[in-house]
């Protein structure tokens, strides 16, 4: 999907969530969200429809878009994994997970598998250091990891 084009559903959607603000661009985070549900990413053209809908500029509507690394401005693959690179998780070991997952899926931080199955991003915090290290794939938390953990769990992903 391009992810452009806000249907009816989508649009009514978002007037349930924001009828909740006393302001529509109050609710533009919430707006981006039920669109990246829907579509997968948040492209231009979503954007600017969006903007309209809340009464914003597509620069501001792009500006919170782009504040949050949650809401994806690009095509990402059809599950993302976000792998904590914490200070937590680094010292128990995100640099070897890291350049395994990398190998194994054949793509660095910030690309998507040649299949379109995994975009590979990084995550400040999953708020899990005592189960680091730590990656969340789609909503799923996946903690206490190594190489065989994340193997297993890769084979559960179409």
């Amino acid at each position: 999907m391009d992810g452009g084009m806000l249907t009816e559903e989508v649009r009514a959607e978002i007037a349930a969530q924001i009828q909740h603000y006393d302001h529509k661009r109050a609710g533009s985070v919430e707006a981006l969200k039920i669109v990246q549900k829907h579509h997968g990413w948040v492209s231009d053209a979503s954007v600017q429809e969006l903007a309209r809908l809340l009464d914003m500029t597509p620069d501001e509507l792009d500006a919170v878009a782009t504040f949050y690394s949650l809401i994806f401005r690009r095509s990402v693959g059809r599950h993302v994994i976000l792998i904590c690179d914490s200070v937590t998780c680094w010292i128990m070991g995100y640099e070897d997970l890291l350049a395994h997952l990398t190998n194994r899926l054949g793509i660095t931080l910030g690309e998507t598998s040649a299949d379109g199955r995994f975009t590979l991003l990084p995550v400040p915090c999953l708020g899990t250091c005592d189960h680091a290290p730590a990656m969340m794939i789609d909503d799923e938390l996946h903690r206490d990891l190594n190489r065989e953990k994340i193997d297993q769990i890769l084979e559960r992903y179409e």
